[in-house]
């Protein structure tokens, strides 16, 4: 009999530009310096083809300062782009797109292209899916996965809630997505905002994930900064407590300050005036619960 072995997980901690700002530009190198000074070594940079900057002097300061860099298709992404669509040239045009930008990611690089790669979001088709719906998604995410490897970036997808999208909504039909693309260059990252509409048990739904996740978008049910509201935190911690490895704990929302763009994205409430704030309050909370949630010496939270 093989003897048990405890799992260890080291907890990392990020953030989003859009607690920032919308679009990156060559003006924006400061707000690393901000990210990291908060205790940040993580950083999810939003690609599209309306941002412009220079990839090469991002990728140093962002190397220089010890700091990983994700990135999104968060930006202006056409439409007809989709690699699940239902008419074959939009996937053809899809997969086209996605590997210029997963381009763009090595550029910078990066560790990880995320988002919800097999559809688009805001389309949601308000009928049952057809039987071949989810087998082509999955065929363009395996050369989605194929091409981004060869370039050193996972390709990692994230589940939705029904008013984003209609094809992946929770944790489970990820991690089968995952599966039926079969290639092992594909992650999981979960968000804790969505699955507030699509997940009855979270710790059920990180659990069953474990195998292939990358990470959790860490927020409350409002967007909000972590803690006050309904997501269950020590369900949460508990189960990444199981992880083996890195778990990065990403801080997402849309700036909601004077010049913020909050209300562009859906975000009507005065949820993230001060990033530097949300990050402070965000990590000491996530911080806090990791710590009352677990207590084993397998446990690593990467300190200030």
């Amino acid at each position: 009999m093989k003897p048990f072995v405890m799992p260890v997980v080291d907890f990392k901690f990020g953030a989003h530009q859009f607690l920032w700002k919308s679009h990156w530009t060559d003006r924006d190198l400061g707000i690393l310096d901000q990210a990291r000074s908060l205790g940040l070594t993580l950083f999810e940079i939003s690609l599209g083809d309306d941002v412009e900057f220079d990839r090469a002097r991002l990728r140093w300061h962002a190397e220089s300062l010890g700091i990983e860099l994700t990135v999104g298709p968060g930006n202006h992404w056409p439409e007809e782009c989709n690699l699940s669509a239902d008419d074959a040239r939009h996937r053809q045009i899809g997969l086209a797109w996605h590997k210029k930008t997963v381009g763009q990611a090595a550029e910078l690089g990066a560790a990880a292209y995320c988002g919800a790669h097999y559809g688009h979001p805001g389309q949601v088709c308000r009928r049952p899916p057809p039987a071949e719906e989810m087998p082509r998604a999955a065929e363009n995410l395996h050369a989605l996965a194929e091409y981004a490897g060869r370039l050193g970036v996972r390709v990692v997808i994230e589940p939705m809630s029904r008013f984003r999208t209609h094809l992946v909504n929770t944790a489970a039909q990820a991690v089968n997505l995952v599966r039926m693309a079969a290639h092992p260059n594909l992650s999981v990252n979960l968000d804790t905002y969505h699955m507030i509409t699509e997940e009855r048990d979270y710790g059920a739904a990180i659990r069953g994930a474990l195998p292939v996740l990358w990470g959790v978008h860490t927020c409350e049910n409002d967007r909000g900064v972590p803690g006050g509201g309904l997501i269950p935190w020590m369900a949460v911690f508990e189960a990444l407590g199981e992880a083996n490895g890195c778990v990065r704990l990403m801080l997402e929302t849309y700036n909601t300050g004077p010049e913020g763009f909050g209300c562009s994205r859906g975000i009507f409430q005065n949820l993230c005036p001060d990033p530097e704030a949300f990050v402070r309050q965000g990590t000491a909370f996530l911080r806090g619960s990791i710590a009352a949630a677990l207590h084993n010496d397998s446990i690593r939270v990467a300190q200030l």
